[in-house]
């Protein structure tokens, strides 16, 4: 079938749509219907089934007879050390561990946070909560005390799991002095901790309320998969950069499971059995998804990777893994092959390593500069697919459904949208816009299943959030436009679409422009207060390591080429050169910060910055400009 025939097939019954998709799950109770609208516009999937994820992500691959596959590879250049966990050897470690905590009294609907770096027992720790029915909440590992107190309020959890430390490259990350630092901040206690010891360091432990991983487990009964309803909140996830009170993802079991099983073969282009990765982060909704749960509930093998695109040794640290691990699908962010690109711009690392066994690449996390995607092409050359998506659906929205049709690319564009989504591009009075116009992005509801359903104890912020703006759509935040071939762009976050005398102009389009000069490596534009013209762009330049071209050069000619490209409507005339732009551990440019200093107000450090040490050349260059008074 081809993709045009999927979709409308999906769009003319999705009932039936996803009852058939949920026939690959293995369910206690199945469900009889897939969509229950009775509490409309809050929706829900499956909801008269009865599942366990646990048993979908590991036990039926052993009962299936697969026992012997590798589940899970751990790939650590920061300790030098490499480990491989077969399926049956995973369903021993998870029900262990679940026993465990099982017997300090988790049970079902209790919440657990789990803090812990990119090691398979990060994963054995989400696995053993969802065979309980726990609802864990994974908080990014090394995130500071004060960040982590306000998920412990937000989750009341009964127990909180997390390793002594993480390794970074040159230093390490003391996880337990921060973890008691929130303990202490946070209003609401655990009942107990459990803390993996890790060579790198020993932690101590506080008498009563700590427990080492190993020891606590001594003797207990390995614990059964516990159904629960279709509806049950698999996880709590917290959305990065979150300033006062957080708001926590729910992800419902039931469509989750159907959901991320569909996109493994449909999107993502891998059979079970295959080695999928995704170089990403446990906490952060990639690593739920797509290291974690997709790959396991399918029955592929998933990459745990505790290292860096560059320095950990070298930029072809990514290649080394996809050759030594087989992966045919691969998936990172944008920056990952920016950073390697820019050590690497001839792509001279690739040549070192045999990558036939990779069939595609996947980006998200940011908009995909079109120059990253034809230098990641050239290189590999294999199909490299921007898709996008929040974590706040959990899946793709729009992306090249590689193992339904291949379609073709358009730089610039994610694609189309998926089964499920109904993507329109709307006015500020909501209307539809003609193909080819700029707008805000929104899907029709219901959205589809294992998307979020709501916020965590907080329905009321879900519909002002989400809800409100475009009655009968979920607001996206981001905007863009869909072409006459229905592929979609998205152009920049809403707040990202300055306004030039007039004028609504996308940050993103300029960006594409500053990109494709040879020497820039990576670029942002954010919009700054103008008395004449309202907001006039400003262009942040990093150029590729070996450009040893005066800077003034390179921000003339990148004037020259926005004047050329978009108009002399962008009013783009400022740039300046910078050695590296303020970013999340995720990856994402923290354009909104650049704006507040530049204009000169406030700003909250944000929680998830990599290195705050940044904002200050920002703030110095900015100065230099005139700005940031």
């Amino acid at each position: 079938m081809t993709y045009k025939e999927v979709y409308e097939g999906w769009k003319a019954d999705p009932e039936a749509f996803w009852l058939d998709a949920a026939k690959a799950i293995d369910w206690d109770v199945a469900p009889t219907k897939a969509l229950h609208a009775d509490n409309a516009p809050l929706y829900e999937w499956f909801k008269d089934s009865k599942v366990n994820t646990c048993w979908n992500a590991v036990d039926r691959h052993v009962e299936a007879g697969r026992g012997d596959q590798v589940a899970i590879i751990h790939d650590s250049p920061v300790t030098g050390s490499k480990k491989w966990i077969t399926y049956v050897e995973l369903r021993n470690r998870v029900a262990m561990l679940a026993g465990a905590l099982k017997a300090k009294g988790i049970e079902k609907g209790d919440r657990v946070i789990i803090y812990m770096p990119m090691i398979p027992e990060a994963l054995e720790a989400m696995l053993a909560c969802s065979r309980l029915g726990a609802v864990h909440s994974v908080v990014f590992g090394g995130f500071a005390s004060n960040e982590l107190a306000v998920r412990i309020d937000d989750a009341k959890p009964k127990a909180i799991i997390a390793a002594s430390c993480g390794i970074e490259p040159g230093r390490t990350v003391h996880y337990k002095p921060l973890l008691d630092g929130a303990i202490e901040l946070a209003q609401h206690k655990p009942d107990f901790t459990v803390i993996f010891q890790r060579e790198n360091e020993v932690a101590e432990l506080k008498e009563g309320r700590d427990f080492n991983w190993h020891g606590f487990q001594y003797g207990v009964e390995p614990a059964d998969c516990v159904p629960v309803e279709g509806d049950h909140p698999a996880y709590i996830l917290y959305t990065s950069g979150t300033t006062g009170q957080p708001k926590g993802v729910v992800r419902p079991t039931a469509g989750h499971l159907v959901a991320l099983n569909w996109t493994m073969k449909n999107l993502y282009n891998v059979d079970p059995g295959d080695v999928f990765w995704a170089a990403s982060d446990v906490g952060w909704v990639v690593g739920h998804s797509y290291i974690c749960y997709g790959p396991l509930i399918h029955g592929n093998t998933t990459v745990v990777f505790e290292g860096k695109p560059i320095g950990t040794p070298d930029a072809g640290t990514f290649w080394r893994v996809i050759e030594e691990h087989k992966v045919k699908s691969f998936f990172t962010a944008p920056t990952a092959f920016r950073a390697v690109k820019r050590e690497d711009p001839k792509g001279e690392f690739v040549k070192k390593y045999d990558l036939s066994c990779l069939k595609q690449v996947y980006l998200a996390g940011e908009r995909a500069d079109p120059d990253t995607i034809v230098w990641a092409q050239e290189q590999l050359n294999v199909p490299v697919i921007d898709h996008w998506w929040q974590t706040e659906t959990g899946w793709c929205i729009a992306g090249n459904p590689l193992g339904i049709e291949e379609l073709p690319t358009k730089l610039g564009s994610p694609a189309v949208p998926l089964p499920g989504y109904d993507v329109q591009i709307l006015d500020e009075g909501g209307h539809p816009v003609p193909a080819g116009e700029l707008g805000a992005i929104a899907i029709k509801l219901p959205l589809p299943p294992g998307t979020l359903p709501t916020l965590w104890n907080a329905e009321e912020r879900f519909k002002s959030s989400y809800l409100t703006t475009f009655p009968g759509y979920y607001e996206t935040g981001d905007a863009g436009m869909i072409d006459e071939d229905g592929y979609l762009s998205i152009m920049a976050r809403t707040d990202d679409v300055i306004n030039v005398a007039g004028h609504r102009l996308s940050t993103g389009g300029m960006e594409e422009v500053l990109a494709a000069h040879p020497d820039v490596a990576e670029c942002a534009v954010i919009g700054v207060s103008d008395d004449l013209k309202g907001q006039l762009p400003l262009g942040f330049l990093c150029l590729n390591s070996g450009c040893n071209r005066p800077h003034d050069e390179v921000v003339k000619e990148v004037v020259k080429l926005v004047r050329e490209k978009i108009g002399p409507v962008a009013a783009f005339k400022l740039a300046t050169v910078v050695d590296r732009l303020p970013k999340t551990r995720s990856g994402k440019i923290l354009r909104g910060t650049m704006v507040s200093i530049a204009d000169g107000k406030d700003y909250k450090m944000p929680a998830t910055i990599d290195d705050p040490a940044i904002l200050d050349e920002i703030k110095t260059a900015l100065q230099g400009l005139g700005y940031a008074a």
